[in-house]
């Protein structure tokens, strides 16, 4: 898919890169406290580090910086669950185990952005918003990819609806780490949850291969 560009004076490609990990990690901070609405541009530029000009060298406008945290967000995962299935030999329902507990883990390590992207992502351009919307296409490609390679085997049977609600399933089981942590790390430790709720979602998929 190709890049959405947010416009930039700078041009050092590394510089830009760094300085927009700045923006992202201090957004993030900012917004999580008070709010994308309530979190001005001169706010963000603080919390980074330089000033309101400076920020302007690296964005075109406020909405910029809540598309650079989806779009962060999106590659992060992405590039996660891919390395992990690169780096795996297994296959079937051991190789939807990994898809499972990597996608967990990076919830685990991007929960306050992930909070962040569904409580705002609708205040984006829509431009920004079909782009963003791409992104969560391309992750929930990667996910069905490895169900439909376990009917393939026939390890499971599904059909394309029942594939796609399997993936959604794991999407939001894994978004529930986040949205509910202040309930669930009372009661599990992020390998615990892993294990149970991969074990569930599994059970329920060699249920529907019994019928």
């Amino acid at each position: 898919m190709k890049k959405r560009k947010v416009p930039a004076s700078v041009k050092d490609p590394k510089l830009l890169e760094y300085r927009r990990n700045q923006i992202i990690k201090a957004s993030v901070r900012l917004i999580k406290e008070k709010g994308y609405h309530r979190t001005t541009t001169r706010e963000i530029s603080k919390e980074s580090g330089f000033s309101i000009g400076a920020l302007y060298e690296y964005i075109g406008k406020k909405e910029d910086v809540l598309f650079l945290v989806c779009d962060y967000i999106y590659d992060e995962v992405n590039e996660r669950l891919e390395s992990n299935l690169d780096t795996t030999k297994l296959k079937g329902i051991e190789r939807l185990k990994v898809v499972i507990s990597s996608y967990f883990r990076v919830v685990d390590g991007l929960q306050d952005e992930i909070i962040i992207m569904y409580q705002d992502v609708k205040a984006l351009p829509k431009d920004a918003l079909l782009y963003v919307l791409n992104k969560n296409n391309l992750m929930m490609e990667s996910i069905e990819k490895v169900i439909r390679e376990c009917v393939a085997e026939k390890i499971i049977d599904l059909n394309e609806k029942q594939i796609k609600l399997t993936a959604h399933n794991i999407i939001i089981s894994g978004h529930m780490w986040a949205f509910r942590r202040w309930a669930l790390k009372e009661l599990y430790t992020i390998d615990e949850y892993i294990d149970l709720q991969t074990d569930q979602l599994l059970l329920g998929l060699l249920r529907q291969n019994e019928k």
